[in-house]
């Protein structure tokens, strides 16, 4: 399925996937340059193109929604057809309360000689507007002038009727290299900085991107990290940071364990054990260890589903047992997890992974299925308890095997309560209440000011 966006068909909620890069997947650096937003670039001559379907008004009235009085600009890295994760989860749920203009990284275009923004709705979710930013590829390596371009872009767009719904937004941070552009520019009634990672640490992250999150985090408000290691690295440049790792769609997942959820073609007639992972392939996975767990099990199978960013799949092991799937769309994901006997987490140790806390870890656990993982940090923190964690590569192969053997009841059970209390409801209503905090202590400070 193709997502590029199109001016004239917007992209639905239907495009969730662990999924569709846009046809990049084989340009690991095209594919980074868009992920890490290289904060770069624009130029004279705005066009503004508010897409929008007939007869469908945008924003529900006063009196249909309840909701707290603030709207919420986004300034993420990750657009907002990738991957169906973390900003997309909090997003998609705080839109039920708040107005919600998700701001993509710029994109630079060979094709045209001035910037402009392109604006649409998005499919299921009535309060969300998808903002997208088009920067002649000729001025892409000027830093100054991209940022410069990216406020006068939204600020114009704001300036349109759109803008009265965002008149005094919280700024929602994803992507650093945004902060210069945007921090103190719009009027905001608070800066919150969602850090999901340590993205400067990524594969072909901007060489300022440190920088940049280092301004960022001296001018948030609040700032939340995706785990308890990231949490403590963050809260030396910003004492009002909380640990929150990500939440999981129980009830989604929970399908895996369904009778009825027929388990796709693809994988219905592999023969078992299937060692499954779903996610991102990209830097974060020892490719060697998921070449010797095939290796060890000629009779069993290793599924790989997700789509690959900033590898070259040449290099990827082959086993006429490994199967590299590619993406599915996240709506099928529980069915595919339903084939799986071991759920695998096979990252490498290595810069990527220092400071990472994987979502899958609560999806796996939803679907009642045997997990392993290598000894991420933050997972043997918090997992210990419900993950096979495991130090080497024999062991990681070995402990596969006698999982899939031997399923440890207790373990599942209480993987299956933590993910029930920790749903993402539940987490961004916890986020909530941060964000009204942060607001209230900015709004008492200028009364005290003035």
């Amino acid at each position: 399925m193709n997502t590029h966006f199109s001016a004239h068909r917007p992209a639905t909620d239907r495009n969730k996937s662990y999924g569709r890069v846009r046809g990049d997947s084989h340009n690991p650096q095209r594919v980074a340059r868009r992920i890490y937003g290289n904060s770069m670039n624009y130029q004279r001559g705005v066009g503004i193109d508010i897409t929008r379907k007939e007869g469908r008004s945008f924003f529900r009235s006063r009196h249909q929604q309840r909701r707290r009085d603030y709207s919420i600009i986004v300034h993420s890295h990750l657009d907002w057809d990738w991957v169906w994760q973390r900003p997309q989860q909090f997003l998609s749920r705080l839109s039920k309360r708040h107005r919600v203009l998700f701001v993509e990284a710029p994109r630079p275009i060979a094709e045209i000689s001035s910037a402009s923004v392109c604006v649409r709705d998005v499919a299921d979710y009535p309060n969300i507007l998808v903002v997208q930013n088009k920067i002649p590829a000729t001025r892409w390596s000027d830093g100054a002038w991209v940022d410069q371009e990216r406020r006068r872009l939204l600020q114009t767009l704001l300036a349109e009727p759109v803008g009265r719904n965002f008149a005094s937004p919280v700024q929602w941070f994803y992507d650093p290299m945004a902060v210069s552009a945007f921090a103190g520019q719009m009027n905001e009634a608070a800066i919150v900085y969602d850090c999901m990672d340590q993205l400067s640490q990524f594969h072909f992250a901007p060489p300022e991107l440190a920088k940049r999150e280092r301004e960022l985090l001296a001018v948030a408000d609040v700032v939340f990290a995706g785990g308890p290691k990231i949490c403590r690295e963050k809260r030396r440049f910003n004492s009002n940071c909380f640990s929150f790792g990500c939440g999981v769609e129980v009830a989604h997942f929970r399908a895996a364990r369904a009778a009825d959820t027929v388990i796709p073609s693809g994988v219905r007639s592999l023969p078992h054990p299937i060692y499954g992972y779903i996610g991102v392939v990209d830097e974060r996975l020892d490719y060697k260890l998921i070449g010797q767990l095939a290796e060890s099990n000629p009779k069993g199978s290793v599924v790989m589903i997700g789509p690959q960013s900033k590898v070259d799949p040449r290099m990827l092991p082959r086993r006429n047992n490994l199967h590299w799937l590619g993406p599915r769309d996240y709506s099928v994901l529980p069915a595919y997890a339903k084939s799986f006997d071991v759920c695998l987490m096979p990252f490498a140790m290595n810069e990527a992974t220092q400071y990472i806390n994987p979502t899958k870890a609560l999806e796996y656990m939803a679907t009642g299925t045997p997990i392993v993982s290598t000894a991420v940090e933050d997972v043997v923190l918090q997992f210990s308890q419900i993950i096979v964690i495991t130090e080497t590569s024999a062991d990681f192969v070995s402990e596969c095997s006698r999982v899939a053997r031997e399923p440890n009841p207790a373990a599942l059970w209480r993987g299956l309560e933590l993910a029930r209390k920790n749903s993402w409801e539940t987490v961004v209503r916890q986020l909530e209440r941060h964000v009204e905090n942060a607001i209230n202590r900015r709004s008492s400070v200028e009364i005290s000011a003035a």
